[in-house]
């Protein structure tokens, strides 16, 4: 997050169709009407900062990745002051989302491109009727999953990505419903044949991350017996590092995550650095809010910068 000065003026023009560039004169008819229809993303960027230069990419790509159910602004801090101070933007990369002519939802700052295309995600999915009712359908067949029903679900997800091929949370449903049906090889064929155009998205890295766990699940060894070995031998990481992953196969996320954060704590780079590379693949696998992801990240931070 940079704060807001002056540069030499350079021209970043939008790309996509569903992304285009706003000046003050426009922004009530681009940003504050065109929210009455579908939500719009409003990114106040400079030629000069730095970290705009990564978020307003990937706001680009998901916003265009999402088909229309969200729309995009751009607006020069430098050539537009004055929207940029009634919009109280003090530094930059600053991004607001308006819905039916009020913000709506915001953040300061570059996040790293899993949350920003769970926050496109979640704008899109305001839209009344913006994908025809297929909203609809992915939350039926959440439920389904959810309710122990995973044929059915997958039946549920797999119309859905007739209906639409590009549906990035139909296509993490359908994956996460083969995982439960235990079939972990159509899963990865579900994952491969994805289109590339939501390859990046939030639910397919998801459902990538809960595959290569579902895989080492299969291998996981008793829990009981791992404890045993770890608390006999606290410095025994390679213990420590099975106990997480039996840990995590169970169902016990959190205990998992405590494990290889004690194992980064002792040696950081053990093994080339698994305990880290497990953790991300933890959080990737489960919801960006989870409080097991929150605390986790958080206190994985405090040990990397300590």
């Amino acid at each position: 997050m940079i704060e807001l000065g002056t540069g030499q003026s350079q021209t970043a023009p939008a790309t996509g169709e569903h992304v285009k560039d706003v000046t003050e004169a426009t922004f009530m008819q681009d940003v504050v009407e065109a929210s009455q229809e579908v939500p719009v993303i409003v990114d106040f960027w400079a030629p000069w900062c730095g970290p705009c230069k990564t978020l307003g990419p990937a706001l680009e790509s998901a916003v265009n990745a999402a088909g229309g159910k969200v729309k995009m602004a751009k607006v020069n801090v430098d050539e537009n002051q004055m929207i940029a101070g009634q919009m109280r933007v003090q530094s930059i990369p600053t991004v607001y989302a308006f819905f039916q002519g009020q913000p709506v939802d915001g953040f300061q700052g570059a996040l790293p491109p899993s949350e920003v295309q769970a926050f496109v995600d979640k704008l899109a999915a305001m839209a009344p009727d913006a994908d025809g009712g297929l909203a609809e359908a992915v939350a039926a067949a959440e439920e389904m999953l959810a309710a122990g029903a995973a044929a059915d679900a997958a039946q549920t997800f797999a119309a859905i990505l007739q209906e639409d091929p590009q549906n990035a949370p139909a296509y993490g449903g359908l994956v996460r419903a083969y995982l439960a049906l235990d079939d972990l090889d159509q899963a990865e064929a579900i994952l491969n044949g994805a289109p590339a155009e939501i390859s990046g998205a939030a639910e397919l890295e998801a459902a990538h991350a809960q595959l290569e766990l579902a895989r080492q699940a299969a291998d996981a060894g008793p829990v009981a017996e791992l404890s045993a070995q770890v608390e006999a031998d606290p410095a025994n990481l390679q213990a420590r590092f099975d106990l997480a992953q039996a840990l995590y196969a169970s169902g016990q996320a959190q205990e998992a995550v405590d494990h290889l954060l004690e194992l980064f704590r002792r040696d950081r780079e053990w093994n080339e650095g698994a305990a880290k590379q497990q953790l991300f693949t933890i959080f990737d696998a489960l919801k960006p809010q989870d409080p097991v992801v929150l605390n986790g990240r958080r206190r994985l931070s405090s040990m990397i910068f300590a």
